[in-house]
């Protein structure tokens, strides 16, 4: 019996049940097909405790080494926390190559990133990942470097992407991508402490995160694709939110050397997926790049400041400017998780549009409108936008369908 996720066998009982109302299969034809799955969950209770309890090690190693353990000397420290990181490494491979833990392609539930040679093993990968930033930040401390460095991520960061590319994990790279983006953004809102600094980075990092998503789509490792484009994903829709607000502006000077560096990487790495990409695959990479070029114009707009607690014209154009432009990303979003069929991807986009729209309103309204009239408006453009979300999916799934067809 082959494993199927629990929304998959739903589908096909109900396809089997229209087949046999048709009469192009009969009872025992409908019972042998059905009899050659089983239904299984995407994301199982054992899998979450084992990746949650990898997790939790891995972040008690941090703590221990960033409290500095006075009793223990610092080779001390820096040769237990090396063992781990060894030990951890050594231990998810072995596991990785036994066949009890090894999951056949055909057997799989789905494509995402939940999948894995087993749940034990992706644990095990994601402590390493974790205890490799433990060695780093114990090996600064044993040579007297300072911890609060945004080096030290960047190696962390690197290690982990190295580790997960070397063994083809999924767990080691979302550490190395969320580690890599944390220092970009650190490195680059140190040089301009201003607005601009913290939105330009994390809409750099996203452009970059999703032609990264459309090389592994189209190249190798189509399973890497997944975690990086909802990163990129994820990314761009903060970028968005932040450099929404009107007092988000430029008070530095945002175009440092990492700055630079990372519009650079962006435009290169964009233009090698547009042209490895073929058909409508080429608008992936394009969209976060967009963003790129909205969020610093949002950022460089500034709006004059209310008067008298009126706001103006030119602020009320800022916010419904900025609404707009989070609305397409958002629904981009969305409906590149309907063709992509990463249904997490949707649930991404709806979630951060609807905690947009509330700030927003909030940001726009409340100085127009008060009390239960807020509440009023807020229902209605919660009910408006749903509407419109869910039958703009419902059409897109039945075009979709009918094009398969």
């Amino acid at each position: 019996m082959r494993p199927v996720a629990s929304d998959r066998l739903a589908w096909l009982e109900n396809e089997l049940a229209a087949w046999h109302a048709a009469g192009v299969v009969d009872d025992v034809q409908v019972a042998a097909i059905r009899s050659r799955y089983v239904a299984v969950r995407r994301f199982s209770l054992a899998r979450l405790l084992l990746l949650v309890g990898g997790a939790f090690v891995g972040v008690g190693l941090l703590w221990l080494v960033a409290t500095n353990l006075d009793e223990m000397s610092p080779g001390l420290r820096f040769a237990a926390v090396t063992v781990l990181w060894l030990g951890s490494v050594a231990t998810a491979e072995l596991l990785a190559g036994r066949r009890s833990h090894r999951l056949p392609d055909s057997h799989r539930v789905s494509d995402g990133p939940d999948d894995g040679p087993s749940p034990v093993v992706g644990a095990f990968r994601l402590l390493a990942a974790l205890a490799f930033g433990a060695v780093v930040f114990q090996a600064a401390q044993s040579l007297q470097v300072p911890a609060y460095e945004p080096g030290l991520v960047g190696v962390w960061g690197v290690g982990a992407l190295l580790y997960a590319y070397a063994v083809g994990a999924v767990t080691p790279l979302l550490v190395g991508i969320v580690t890599t983006t944390v220092w970009y953004v650190w490195v680059t809102f140190e040089a301009a402490e201003d607005g601009m600094g913290f939105v330009l980075p994390v809409l750099l990092a996203a452009a970059v995160a999703g032609a990264v998503a459309v090389l592994h789509a189209v190249r190798r490792r189509p399973d890497f694709a997944t975690p990086w484009r909802e990163v990129s994903a994820l990314l761009t829709l903060v970028g968005l939110f932040v450099a929404a607000f009107p007092s988000v502006d430029l008070d530095g000077s945002a175009w440092s050397s990492p700055v630079a560096a990372g519009v650079v990487l962006a435009v290169a790495v964009v233009g090698v997926s547009v042209v490895l990409a073929r058909g409508q695959a080429r608008l992936e990479p394009l969209a976060p790049l967009v963003g790129v070029v909205v969020g610093a114009l949002l950022v460089l707009w500034e709006p004059p400041e209310p008067v008298r607690g009126a706001v103006t014209t030119e602020a009320h154009v800022h916010a419904f400017a900025s609404v707009a432009a989070y609305v397409l990303a958002a629904g981009w979003f969305a409906v590149l998780g309907v063709l992509r069929d990463a249904p997490r991807l949707t649930l991404l986009a709806t979630a951060a549009l609807v905690l947009f729209t509330t700030a927003q309103s909030f940001a726009v309204f409340a100085p127009i409108v008060s009390g239960a009239t807020l509440f009023l408006v807020l229902g209605v453009t919660f009910l408006g936008s749903g509407y419109l979300f869910d039958r703009g999916r419902r059409h897109l799934v039945a075009n979709l369908e009918g094009a398969s067809a």
